[in-house]
């Protein structure tokens, strides 16, 4: 490697191999509980568990470590409105035909409609946004480097936290979802919604579409060279 400043890794822990094994058993046990879900209980969340989670997806790895991202975190009754409002507009263009019919009929199994009262009703939104230039510093402008690959890490960073914290989830990408930067008051040049995620507690009918719970197997999603 080059001669750069560096730190000694102190934090590493090894675990025995025994319990490397029941550890990643553990986690998979846990990611297999992660479902999206569109139905959720307006129940309140403390603030503390979404900045802590959003800690967590800051500390993804990104190109040249810029951290290309940014998170508003949305409890506002009213921002939470004016989202629901645009969002529903977009989606009935959407599902009367903008999609075209092959994309509407892989939605089918799923239950999705226009309808979508989960933005309002559920305690937080929260909105991620990409960045063409920043740096390690707030104030930097130089170009960012791998946004779109950086900003998935972070944000699966994110949905798993949120996860393991107690929350239920569910992404949404309206098309397009400039009005994001709007509502949000984020800089239209330099910044670009990513995706929305909606965060709380599952209502009490929650349910899971049986398509959704329909995973490939390890053989169709890996290769051991």
């Amino acid at each position: 490697m080059q001669p750069h400043q560096h730190t000694p890794l102190t934090d590493f822990i090894e675990y025995p191999a025994a319990q490397m094994l029941t550890r990643a058993q553990e986690f998979l046990d846990t990611a297999k509980r992660r479902h999206s879900i569109r139905s959720f209980s307006d129940r309140a969340v403390d603030k503390r568990i979404i900045e802590t989670c959003i800690q967590a997806a800051g500390t993804a790895p990104s190109g040249a470590n810029h951290q290309p991202w940014h998170f508003v975190a949305i409890n506002s009754e009213a921002v939470k409105k004016q989202i629901r409002e645009q969002a529903e507009q977009l989606e009935r263009s959407f599902y009367e035909g903008r999609a075209g019919q092959q994309w509407l009929d892989a939605l089918k199994p799923l239950g999705t409609d226009a309808q979508k009262p989960y933005l309002q009703h559920a305690p937080w939104l929260i909105a991620v946004f990409s960045q063409k230039k920043g740096g390690l510093h707030t104030d930097d402008q130089q170009p960012n480097y791998y946004v779109h690959e950086s900003v998935g890490l972070a944000t699966g960073f994110l949905i798993q936290g949120l996860h393991r914290a107690g929350l239920a989830t569910l992404t949404h990408t309206p098309k397009p979802m400039s009005f994001l930067s709007e509502i949000c008051g984020r800089n239209k040049d330099n910044e670009r919604p990513y995706m929305l995620i909606v965060v709380g507690y599952p209502s009490d009918d929650a349910t899971v579409p049986n398509h959704a719970l329909q995973k490939k197997s390890l053989a169709e999603i890996a290769t051991f060279l």
